[in-house]
């Protein structure tokens, strides 16, 4: 019932920018936190970042700090993952989560999963 729909992935250079959004479009549910996951080729999954519905406090991967922003609009249930100065090995499958309980936030036991949407950055 819980429906997570990401969009904003794509095909750019390196140094550019994108911005990821992922919306809860089914049911609503108690949220604690909702992050990002990213899957390359051949690779296993990686967190990505994350933020707290309630007071907003973000966790990164030491990858992409200073580089990815994550926020939350919680009137449109929706996350948000800013990505400046894209590098090539930022090339993956990326895919929102929410979680409705505290946890590991860089482990991928989250409660409800999108689709992935792909981006890829070339050199």
């Amino acid at each position: 019932q819980v429906q997570m729909v990401e969009s904003g992935g794509g095909l750019v250079q390196a140094g550019d920018s994108l911005r990821l959004s992922c919306t809860n479009s089914g049911s609503t549910f108690k949220n604690y936190a909702m992050g990002w996951f990213r899957q390359a080729p051949g690779k296993e999954r990686e967190f990505v970042a994350a933020v707290t519905w309630i007071g907003g406090t973000t966790y990164y991967h030491d990858s992409v700090k200073g580089r990815f922003t994550v926020s939350r609009d919680s009137a449109k249930n929706t996350v948000y993952l800013q990505m400046n100065s894209l590098k090539p090995e930022d090339t993956a499958v990326y895919t929102c989560a929410a979680r409705r309980s505290p946890g590991i936030f860089y482990y991928d036991d989250y409660d409800y999963w999108g689709q992935g949407t792909q981006v890829t950055v070339s050199s």
